[in-house]
């Protein structure tokens, strides 16, 4: 069914963020049930989206929350996240941050090199407490995405190199106020190419063996993130196919009895539900191009500008024969842009235009670059 405005928005002025929550709440309850049937917890990626009508939605269906900043957790508190559901991690996690984190009394830790877990265990001794942490390790798997959002490879900042592991587990003793219950791996965004999960499954079981060896059971893994969606025909793929991505680890991961299993996912379920709406404030043409002018730019929607990523741009409005059109923001930055040659049917100002598949990563990392102001959310 083509994407359609609800009639009570066609005069709102825009652009502003549409959120489809009977969409999300789909999307949810799809991933939820194909995790628990397989005995996996899934948390939520609040770096993808962290509008608080979403994140109860979230909490609503038992959903934990993966934060990587300690404002995320401040909001993942404020949404109704108990403590015991949310992992804090990111490679540099500041004093303060982490102090948050501790008072909390947080489930884990995602720790990322051995300066962070002797930080880690210092703030953790002033608070008389003992942190909960994860080892992530850089497990050197090709997610095969964008190179800006590849997390796994050696190359990349993210996580504890093999190399370097052995000093790690060694300082572990030497930590009073640090308990290790789990590993931590997270090789990147958007992955579609489902094999690569099949990888990272072949590679957390050669680590889980190489623990053990060393005395070193783990309570839990949590095997990261990473699903993609469907850009290029989201309404042929609304809900993604979570029965085929878990099913994965279900075969794969190698589980010791009573293991938790935690996945981190946070574009795969919000990504769909949100859309950008804007409108044609003019049309211009040059003798190579002709330029649909939007009241959205890269202030909005950032990704086009930054990953060249694509989003399916569609005029609501708009009558008349094909003609291609390079669909530009209002931004002083010749990169805003959300695409060149865009068949769309002729195109005037004050048309509508949406780009669809906005919900993760759109309004979360939207900025008031030429002091604009920030779009409002609208959910439906």
């Amino acid at each position: 069914m083509p994407f359609s405005l609800p009639s009570d928005l066609a005069s709102r002025p825009t652009p502003f963020y549409l959120y489809d929550l009977a969409l999300l709440r789909r999307t949810v309850q799809a991933a939820q049930h194909a995790a628990r049937s397989r005995h996996i917890q899934v948390h939520y990626a609040l770096k993808a989206n962290a509008n608080l009508p979403i994140l109860h939605l979230m909490h609503e269906h038992r959903i934990g929350a993966d934060c990587v900043s300690g404002n995320e957790v401040h909001r993942a508190l404020e949404a109704g996240f108990r403590p015991e559901h949310i992992v804090f991690a990111g490679v540099g996690k500041s004093d303060a941050e982490i102090n948050l984190a501790l008072a909390a009394d947080i489930w884990c830790f995602n720790v990322e090199s051995g300066a962070e877990l002797q930080v880690l265990n210092e703030l953790a001794g002033r608070q008389s407490r003992r942190a909960r942490v994860a080892l992530r390790l850089n497990p050197n798997v090709d997610a095969r995405t964008h190179h800006y959002i590849t997390t796994g490879l050696e190359a990349n900042k993210f996580g504890i190199g093999m190399a370097e592991l052995p000093a790690v587990v060694d300082l572990l003793p030497t930590l009073p106020n640090i308990e290790l219950v789990g590993l931590h791996v997270h090789i990147g965004s958007q992955i579609t190419d489902l094999s690569v999960f099949e990888t990272l499954c072949h590679r957390v079981n050669e680590l889980q063996t190489w623990f053990e060896h060393r005395g070193l059971p783990l309570a839990h893994l949590n095997v990261g993130g990473g699903l993609g969606v469907n850009y290029q025909q989201p309404d042929a793929e609304l809900v993604p196919d979570f029965e085929a991505y878990f099913s994965i680890f279900e075969r794969l991961l190698q589980r010791r009895p009573g293991q938790q299993v935690h996945v981190e996912l946070g574009r795969a379920l919000v990504a769909q539900c949100g859309t950008l709406v804007s409108r044609v404030l003019y049309v211009k043409e040059s003798q190579q191009t002709r330029f649909a002018i939007l009241d959205a730019g890269l202030t909005e929607l950032i990704r086009p500008a930054l990953y060249q990523s694509f989003h399916l741009i569609e005029n609501l409005t708009g009558q008349g024969a094909e003609q291609l059109y390079d669909v530009v923001g209002p931004i002083c930055e010749s990169s805003d842009t959300f695409g060149r040659r865009v068949p769309l049917p002729e195109t005037r100002r004050g048309d509508v235009m949406v780009l669809r598949t906005a919900g993760a990563y759109g309004e979360v990392m939207a900025s008031r670059y030429n002091l604009r102001d920030l779009a409002p959310a609208v959910y439906v």
